[in-house]
């Protein structure tokens, strides 16, 4: 008795003078006369049940939306937009038609460039006719070398322009086709910029559109760096679960899984960037929209709880008042795993099942008779 008083000085001047004077100070103190343990009026208190339970070790911030892949439809030919095949706000399919252009200088441009292919290809064949009939003559004496050569210059020149030609060809049939402007991506259209009759620029810095792909999204959020051992070691057990949900949502969460983890800390604010992706099916969770992120760990499946109301801090460390049998109060020491927002998770000190003090431990010794009185937050009163 006298040992327990001396681990925790934070205990009442009651129960400092119960330890010091064997207890029959405490009696004529609190009970007004003396007579042992019987002539001491119990103490009252709010109790709890040590459970034991399923905790999940979580991570609660808030983050923002972004598409997984947002791209900015741009013209790659110069010409003027003939028609318009969506409507700004639809939802569009990799491969539809977008935009389609004036076709009729980009046709002509390849039947120019397909008629100086034919010339050059006749020509490459008589100079090639010309250089075989210069090594003819040459053989019999008739032509110089300096013939031959020239002629199989010409000949060889030739094809080169026929290559060339034919490059061009290529080339004006790749103009034809963006000519023709596709969705690259499957998502949701943006805001119009270009209507039929403007005139849009190779490469111009105003896009047509902008196409963000809502489903599925990425949610970027920052973690403290002092989480990032325990996510970088739950990431590799695989137990991470990542949830979401939009301000004043009452629907459940949408669930996620974790994509990125960036390669450095943010030095700026002690946070490093983390990203998680979303099927987004029902597109709840909008591009540019801020959202409650709330990152699970892990979960401890078999957790010893108590209400953190009941742990005590001692100079020797966290303690208990578990109440025996008898309705007596047993000082316990206590190990704390860890904490949540109400809740204690005790590694070792108390069992579940058995009955825990809540409130007025500051009126209690060891052995303390007690007397338990409702809890107005449990029973709703």
């Amino acid at each position: 008795m006298r040992s327990s008083s001396l681990s925790y000085p934070a205990l009442s001047l009651l129960s400092c003078l119960s330890i010091a004077c064997g207890g029959s100070a405490a009696t004529e103190t609190a009970g007004g006369s003396p007579g042992g343990r019987g002539g001491t009026p119990a103490v009252p208190v709010t109790v709890a049940r040590v459970t034991k339970k399923a905790v999940p070790l979580e991570v609660r911030v808030i983050g923002s939306v972004e598409p997984s892949s947002s791209v900015a439809i741009r013209a790659q030919t110069t010409g003027e937009p003939t028609s318009v095949q969506f409507t700004e706000g639809d939802d569009v399919k990799q491969g539809d038609v977008l935009f389609t252009l004036d076709r009729r200088p980009l046709e002509a441009a390849l039947k120019q460039a397909e008629a100086n292919l034919e010339r050059d290809v006749a020509q490459a064949a008589n100079a090639a006719a010309q250089a075989k009939r210069y090594e003819d003559l040459a053989a019999r004496g008739i032509a110089t070398r300096e013939q031959v050569d020239t002629s199989a210059f010409n000949a060889t020149a030739l094809q080169a322009t026929v290559g060339a030609d034919r490059a061009a060809v290529e080339n004006a049939r790749v103009q034809l086709q963006y000519a023709t402007i596709t969705a690259p991506v499957t998502g949701r259209t943006g805001a119009l910029m270009v209507h039929p009759g403007n005139l849009v620029r190779a490469n111009d810095s105003t896009a047509l559109v902008v196409i963000n792909q809502v489903s599925p999204v990425n949610v970027v959020f920052a973690m403290p760096e002092a989480q990032l051992p325990d996510l970088e070691r739950y990431l590799a057990q695989k137990t991470v679960k990542v949830e979401a949900q939009p301000t004043g949502d009452d629907l459940p969460p949408s669930e996620g899984h974790i994509t990125f983890v960036d390669n450095a800390v943010d030095q700026t604010t002690g946070t490093i960037k983390v990203k998680g992706s979303f099927p987004n099916k029902d597109r709840r969770l909008w591009p540019g929209a801020y959202v409650n992120v709330v990152v699970t760990l892990t979960v401890n499946r078999d957790a010893v709880v108590v209400p953190q109301s009941a742990v005590q801090n001692g100079p020797q460390g966290p303690y208990v008042f578990v109440i025996t049998a008898n309705q007596t109060a047993e000082l316990r020491a206590v190990t704390i795993a860890r904490t949540t927002d109400s809740e204690t998770l005790l590694a070792s000190g108390a069992s579940e099942g058995e009955t825990v003090v809540t409130d007025g431990q500051l009126r209690l010794v060891p052995g303390a008779r007690i007397s338990i009185k409702p809890d107005p937050g449990r029973s709703g009163q």
